[in-house]
């Protein structure tokens, strides 16, 4: 695996679990930890919303980190990107394609609109 590849410092959330005031049981987002990933784009598309003037961008990406820093990653999770308003990825599935456990493939959808 070649480190310099992972240059983009990306952020893992979650929902997690925790008892409220009524101590019931509730779930809430957080940030898991950071990770160094490589993020590269993979498809992208636009479509107008019916009834309104808005568009709607759907974009895919690849989001590849190293597989001891990603191996508990679940398809529940997302990544946030830059700001934490700006580019966040949900999830869609987990490929580790390689032997070695060197690496781990993250296929990702970020909606934006």
């Amino acid at each position: 695996m070649e480190a310099g590849k992972l240059r983009h410092k990306i952020v893992l959330w979650g929902n997690v679990k925790f008892k409220n005031e009524l101590l019931e049981n509730d779930i809430e987002p957080e940030e898991i930890r950071t990770l160094w990933a490589e993020v590269i784009p993979q498809t992208g598309s636009m479509s107008k919303r019916q009834g309104v003037e808005t568009w709607m961008t759907n974009v895919t990406h690849k989001i590849i980190v190293r597989y001891n820093s990603g191996k508990d990653i679940t398809n529940d999770m997302w990544f946030m990107y830059r700001d934490h308003r700006d580019h966040r990825f949900d999830i869609r599935f987990i490929l580790n394609s390689y032997f070695g456990n060197e690496k781990l493939e993250i296929f990702c959808e970020e909606a934006i609109g």
